[in-house]
């Protein structure tokens, strides 16, 4: 039988998966009322240990969300928060997405999005203030390009 930690970290998960919530008090409430006698340090604690990271909704709201397993210790929110610091601007050449970064930062912003395995992007190659974003086909570009805003 899994221990009360086990148990409570796998509540947590089925929650954020399944409802917008955007703070520890929300998370507390909603394990309370799954049977799970918690504290806000304890949430806290448990946010931590899963890595979870917030992440704005289509709607604006922040919510808590997974990190994928693929990219230990560097959650989406951390990725996010890289390519969001980095970016100037985005044109669609052909199947091609050209970023603009701030100088010094496309590196760190192309492993960003090849991190973040964004639907129809290929691969990334970065110099100093670019990235070529590799398109698998010239029609998801524009596709690509808001989810990439939706991001920022």
């Amino acid at each position: 039988m899994p221990d009360k930690k086990t148990s409570r970290h796998a509540q947590i998960r089925k929650i954020i998966e399944n409802e917008n919530i955007g703070t520890q008090e929300e998370l507390v409430r909603r394990l309370n009322e799954e049977g799970f006698a918690v504290t806000q340090a304890t949430a806290s604690r448990d946010i931590k240990e899963l890595r979870l990271s917030k992440m704005t909704t289509d709607t604006g709201v922040n919510k808590y969300i997974i990190p994928p397993s693929d990219t230990p210790g560097l959650n989406n929110g951390k990725l996010v928060r890289v390519l969001s610091e980095a970016f100037v601007s985005m044109e669609q050449a052909e199947n091609l997405l050209v970023i603009k970064t701030a100088s010094g930062m496309a590196m760190a912003a192309a492993a960003a999005l090849d991190s973040l395995k964004i639907k129809g992007i290929v691969g990334c190659i970065a110099g100093d203030d670019t990235i070529m974003c590799v398109v698998k086909t010239k029609g998801e570009v524009s596709e690509v390009m808001k989810k990439i805003e939706k991001l920022l």
